[in-house]
């Protein structure tokens, strides 16, 4: 039963968090030779308050 973790920012929508979990079912089933009921995919959303690159909260980033 293969299990995916993944870590994301929050704000994202929740057509964004559907796609996202059967792009990665998908391909989990693809190449690993499993099945999707088999596959459990969790998204693990970090404030951006709470999280930092180079010393910089994401919060205080220029947005892109």
């Amino acid at each position: 039963m293969p299990e995916v973790v993944v870590y994301i920012l929050e704000g994202r929508t929740i057509e964004q968090k559907r796609g996202l979990v059967k792009d990665i079912t998908d391909a989990v089933v693809k190449n690993a030779g499993t099945t999707a009921e088999q596959v459990t995919v969790s998204l693990v959303e970090t404030a951006r308050t709470s999280k930092a690159k180079g010393g910089v909260l994401f919060s205080e980033m220029p947005k892109r």
